[in-house]
């Protein structure tokens, strides 16, 4: 068994919605991003690779490549469990946050956690989501963007 964690930062800028977790969810911003921007997902990446030692979300999917500019971050997903799988590591659980002032998250917990759960193939109990805020604090607290942590466990398939 190994544990992976991972992090991701996006400031907030023109837009009409956000992605979480694969979910479009409504909100007043988009993020600058190269891809989606799902700051859920790509702290999941680097939490998945860091676990089985292969790097980071900037070796695999850079930002300075033209192929993945606005693409759908489940893809850099899908990539790193193939990654995982040739390695015969399977996902058993993973813990989600969330740091943001807006948008809140609670009417879009479950189907985030579904979402998450279906693209990894483990159970909704398997994906935990929390959220919270800085307390008005820092970028984050001047709701300048928006952050996550994920924390995961791999184990031999």
């Amino acid at each position: 068994m190994r544990v992976g964690s991972g992090f991701d930062v996006h400031a907030f800028g023109p837009g009409d919605a956000l992605v979480l977790g694969g979910v479009r969810i409504p909100h007043g911003r988009g993020v600058v991003a190269h891809s989606d921007g799902d700051v859920l997902l790509h702290a999941l990446v680097d939490a998945l690779l860091g676990a089985a030692g292969l790097g980071d979300i900037g070796e695999h999917f850079p930002d300075t490549d033209p192929r993945w500019r606005g693409v759908d971050s489940r893809e850099f997903v899908t990539a790193t469990l193939e990654m995982l799988a040739r390695r015969s590591w399977r996902v058993v659980n993973v813990d989600l946050t969330l740091l943001a002032q807006q948008p809140r998250i609670a009417p879009w917990r479950e189907q985030i956690r579904h979402s998450v759960a279906t693209l990894l193939g483990l159970s909704v109990g398997e994906v935990n989501l929390k959220a919270t805020t800085t307390e008005h604090l820092g970028f984050l607290g001047r709701n300048e963007g928006l952050a996550a942590m994920a924390t995961v466990l791999i184990d031999r398939a």
